[in-house]
Order: C-alpha cells, then structure tokens, then sequence
C-alpha cells in the first residue's frame, strides 16, 4: 500500500467522496425512501417539512457531504493503519466499519430527529434506505481507496 502524504490524501478524499457518492445515488434511486435523505438535510437547513424541501439544496447537501465524507474516509484509513498498526487491507476495513457507523449514526441522530413533516411510520424504512446507501457508498469508497493505494 502507498503511504498517501497530507496533500495526496487531501486531493484523493473529495475524488473518493464523489465516486462513492455517484454510487450510492444508483442505489438510492431505487430504494422506497432512497432519495428522502438529502431531503431531510434540505428540510432541516430550511425549516421546511421534508417533502417541500429545496430539490437543489438537497443535491448540493448531498454532494458536499459526500466529498466531506470522503475526506474523512481517507483520513480514517490513514490513522488506523498508522495509529493501530495495521496491514493496508485491515486499515481499510476497519476504517470502513467506523465511516459506516459514523454516516448511519450522524444522519439517525442528528438530521432525522429535527426533520419536519414525516409521519412515525417513513421513520424505520427512511433510516433502513440510508443505512444501504451509505453501505453503498463505504464499499465503493474502500475499493477506490484501495486501487489508489495499491492494496
């Protein structure tokens, strides 16, 4: 495995984060409550209920969160290798099982308990659609990762 410098993991994390991102919007497309969680995002940055949020806010939320995401996943690869001493397959692993928990986490705690306007029942399938999608998007993130690097 290359060992990324600062600059190659901060030029690589947002090229990650929009792959992964393309990725799970395959996958969202074609789930029941898929394309909700942008929404949420949008509704909660606008104080508007979920199905009347802003459509573009949503997608630029998406997209932005995505390559932040990214970032993160590089940097979570980074340190674990690092910091625990891991071979460059394990690192990516691990790291992959922290950024899943980190993604289905923030969003089930964080965006979708202030959202507006989505009735008890859309609660469970929205947080079960996102936790797939964000499966999705940590498979393809270790997989570029892992080409980039060598692994």
């Amino acid at each position: 495995m290359t060992t990324l410098s600062l600059l190659a993991g901060l030029a690589l994390g947002p090229v990650v984060g929009l792959v992964a991102t393309l990725a799970m919007d395959v996958v969202m497309a074609r789930l029941p409550e898929g394309t909700t969680a942008p929404k949420v995002a949008a509704g909660v940055l606008t104080d508007t209920p979920v199905d009347d949020a802003p459509e573009r806010l949503a997608t630029w939320v998406h997209y932005v969160a995505g390559g932040g995401s990214g970032l993160l996943f590089v940097g979570l690869v980074a340190a674990t290798g690092s910091l625990l001493g891991l071979g460059p397959l394990a690192a990516v692993a691990v790291a992959g099982v922290v950024q899943l928990a980190l993604m289905v986490g923030f969003f089930a705690l964080v965006p979708l308990p202030r959202a507006s306007g989505l009735p008890r029942q859309r609660l469970g399938p929205i947080r079960r659609d996102w936790a797939v999608s964000a499966a999705t998007y940590v498979v393809v993130a270790a997989a570029v990762v892992a080409v980039a690097t060598g692994v």
